[in-house]
């Protein structure tokens, strides 16, 4: 019997991750508090990594919540610089802002992911990234922001490595899909383990 794979996220980037790794799963939406759940992580105390699972964590429960005997992936990034969390920006001048606090510096994206199915969590993983801006201009800046226009506040740190943002940066250590959102070797090497996908 193969295992019905569910993606607790509306995220079209880690959707096409998924799909041209050459997996059939669904996506569905998995409407959490997500403000309210970092908010409290941060207020106990709980590292960047530890919050990102959370929040993770609290995606893939609400959906295995409803789909009990489905293997369902939950997935949430974190970034922070000089010790501050950020957010998605709102509106494109909140995205100008963050581009401009993180203009010249390293940030690390935490990208979590969290696995459940029958009423456990059976697997975890926390990817680290590491990518460091460019001191880049304001007029690229403003380039950047007019040719992206919403697209900015779709991701947090109002950049999308598919497009133009790449331009952002001058180093990115680490695994390009977990940048994405969603780190595809662990994953890919959990669902053979659990005989969700052939060895």
């Amino acid at each position: 019997m193969s295992i019905r794979l569910l993606l607790a996220s509306s995220s079209a980037t880690r959707a096409t991750l998924l799909r041209s790794a050459g997996l059939t799963f669904e996506a569905l939406p998995a409407a959490v508090d997500e403000a309210a759940l970092k908010q409290s992580a941060q207020a106990e105390g709980l590292s960047p990594a530890d919050a990102a699972l959370l929040l993770a964590e609290a995606k893939a429960m609400r959906i295995a919540r409803r789909e009990p005997e489905a293997l369902v992936i939950g997935a949430d990034q974190l970034l922070v610089c000089d010790g501050q969390w950020f957010d998605k920006p709102e509106t494109p001048a909140a995205a100008r802002d963050q581009l401009l606090v993180l203009r010249g510096k390293a940030h690390i994206l935490f990208t979590a992911l969290v696995a459940w199915r029958g009423g456990q969590r059976v697997w975890h993983h926390v990817a680290t990234p590491k990518l460091v801006m460019r001191d880049f201009s304001d007029a690229f800046l403003d380039h950047y922001l007019a040719a992206e226009g919403a697209a900015v506040c779709s991701s947090v740190g109002a950049y999308r490595l598919e497009g133009l943002g790449v331009q952002l940066f001058r180093d990115i250590q680490g695994e390009h899909s977990a940048i994405l959102g969603l780190p595809l070797m662990p994953l890919l090497g959990f669902l053979r383990q659990h005989g969700a996908i052939a060895a």
